[in-house]
């Protein structure tokens, strides 16, 4: 299958290339590097010892869309790209609005142009805000609490319409929980540019001496050990997930939680990476953030029955990878 995977150089787009490449698919990727490094590229020759087509630039771009699709017989698109920093998107939602939702709609108008019906579109669980119970399921009613979170409920519901009017396209809607982890390789790995959003770079520069301590938001959780609890995936098994998406072509919307289906707290979290890799990480609380929640793990059993995927790697894989990608990336 050739597949185009728009943001494929990021954090989840390079380790879901990897899974294509090794599933004997031809891949596409574009990506403008505002997230992610050019090196990227050749690491993913590296690991998979495979060859691919790259563009650079955005997809918001028109005339760059319609050259991709008029060069490529491209079959299905997985569509990562788009800005993912939720506090950024507070103080900036015009940027996220912009970026996300305008890129999604001239993609979407291309693969129509193109008669290219099959998507597979990077959700998030941001979009159930707070839930009332636990675990989550597909079926529970969406509400964001910042801008980042919106423009994933708001593509969703562009999909939907898209869907009603264009009954013969394929959308699957993936919504995954929290990836951390690299590629056992320590070739590729998340290495944001920029100030992380994600509590695991936080850890691992701590690790590294890059940082004193750990910073930890709010200990008054109504949670075991008072910090909050979240589903945590490792980065491989996420990306095995798009790549059984692209199996399952099927007509209308489909939609599938990706996570874990377990709740670490950040404690947890920090007692395991240090039990794994013998390195001690100080830690400081702090007062809650505003828009955090208390806990948020998935009921994957859907993704299970109808994709034949579930998560397979242990928390402690989560630690050792990602560790050992800052290791031979410092």
């Amino acid at each position: 299958m050739k597949i185009l995977v728009t943001g494929g150089t990021g954090f989840l787009g390079s380790h879901t290339v990897v899974e294509l490449l090794n599933k004997e698919n031809e891949v596409v990727i574009i990506d403008n590097f505002s997230n992610s490094k050019k090196e990227v590229l050749e690491k993913i020759k590296q690991i998979t010892n495979k060859n691919f087509l790259f563009y650079e630039g955005d997809i918001r771009d028109k005339v760059l869309l319609k050259k991709i699709f008029t060069e490529n017989k491209i079959e299905t698109v997985i569509h990562f790209a788009g800005y993912k920093a939720v506090g950024e998107s507070v103080t900036a939602p015009l940027k996220y609005y912009d970026n996300n939702l305008i890129s999604t709609i001239y993609l979407l108008e291309a693969m129509k142009e193109a008669n290219c019906k099959n998507i597979v579109f990077s959700s998030s669980a941001t979009v159930y805000g707070k839930p009332k119970t636990l675990p989550i399921k597909e079926d529970f009613p969406l509400h964001t609490t910042n801008p980042y979170g919106t423009t994933k409920k708001m593509i969703e519901e562009i999909l939907k319409d898209f869907s009603k009017a264009n009954p013969d396209f394929s959308i699957t809607i993936l919504r995954y929980f929290n990836p951390i982890g690299a590629h056992p390789s320590g070739l590729i790995g998340e290495n944001p540019n920029g100030v992380p959003n994600n509590l695991m770079p936080y850890i691992i520069k701590v690790a590294t001496k890059e940082l004193e301590y750990l910073n930890i938001f709010g200990n008054d959780y109504d949670t075991k050990d008072k910090t909050g609890v979240r589903d945590f995936i490792h980065v491989v098994d996420l990306a095995k997930g798009h790549s059984k998406a692209c199996e399952k072509i099927e007509k209308g919307v489909h939609i599938y939680n990706l996570g874990s289906g377990k709740g670490y707290s950040v404690l947890e979290l920090v007692s395991i990476f240090e039990k794994v890799t013998k390195i001690k990480i100080p830690y400081k609380i702090k007062k809650r953030r505003e828009g955090d929640i208390a806990a948020c793990y998935a009921d994957p059993t859907l993704a299970y029955k109808k994709l034949n995927w579930k998560a397979e790697k242990s928390i402690e894989d989560m630690c050792k990878d990602a560790y050992l990608y800052a290791k031979k990336n410092k």
